[in-house]
């Protein structure tokens, strides 16, 4: 569990930014800019009926693409990091694909897989499975080679080297890099969402726009960002579960 110090310190940082949105909305004074009380007000009466089932669907597409992305970068991180002859066929591929914008790749993903579920969350795993590649993958080439010694001594094959070292020590990096991948992917997400879908957070914020409803409109951008919270939260929570002797 994170602790209470942590708690504390999300607590001072929500306060503390209510209290700068309630300054900027009082020295503007326009509808464009509600005070953050009215919006907190009007998402607690809207919430379930209208934003809950937006939320949702925005969650489980971040969900789902960091899920494959860990399904699938890791193992390659793994591979690259370990087997010097993996890493020199791969890493090429990977450095001429990294660097493309991902959001240039939408169009294509839509005219592939459509409109649907399958393109957004295809999106979400392609801006994260890179960084969890490189990320694995220094983790590993920065381990010293004496490490692996007492293990083959004892007769280890890789399963037991990547259980008993690999895994281990590339997660702090791995945690890292879905750390500040997931920021860009909430906003792309957003991105994706005003597209052939009448669900997810980016469309209920777009909406509103469109139909002057500022409340609502700020209500949404409340909700993304306590998405965006709860993830990182996750992320530190097993980050301290994980690599314990980071924290001791």
């Amino acid at each position: 569990m994170l602790g209470n110090k942590t708690w504390t310190y999300y607590l001072i940082g929500i306060v503390t930014f209510i209290g700068l949105w309630q300054m900027i909305a009082v020295l503007v004074d326009l509808p464009i800019i509600p005070s953050p009380f009215k919006v907190m007000d009007n998402l607690v009466n809207i919430f379930m009926k209208y934003i809950a089932i937006h939320g949702f669907y925005s969650l489980w597409r971040i969900i789902g693409g960091v899920f494959l992305a860990i399904v699938i970068g890791v193992p390659i991180g793994l591979c690259m990091g370990y087997f010097p002859t993996c890493d020199k066929f791969l890493a090429p591929l990977v450095y001429l694909t990294y660097p493309i914008p991902k959001i240039a790749l939408m169009p294509i993903l839509m005219l592939i897989f459509g409109l649907g579920e399958i393109s957004k969350v295809l999106m979400i795993f392609l801006i994260i499975v890179f960084q969890v590649i490189v990320a694995v993958r220094d983790g590993i080439k920065s381990i010293p080679k004496e490490t692996y010694y007492p293990l083959y001594s004892l007769g280890a094959g890789f399963w037991d080297v990547c259980r008993e070292i690999l895994i281990e020590a590339s997660m702090p990096k791995f945690l890292t890099s879905v750390r500040v991948a997931m920021a860009t992917s909430i906003s792309v997400l957003f991105f994706t969402e005003t597209f052939g879908t009448e669900y997810g957070m980016g469309y209920f914020i777009m909406d509103a726009w469109l139909r002057v409803n500022y409340l609502e409109m700020y209500s949404g951008i409340v909700v993304l960002s306590f998405i965006g919270l709860f993830l990182f939260a996750m992320i530190d929570l097993i980050e301290k579960k994980i690599c314990h002797w980071q924290y001791k």
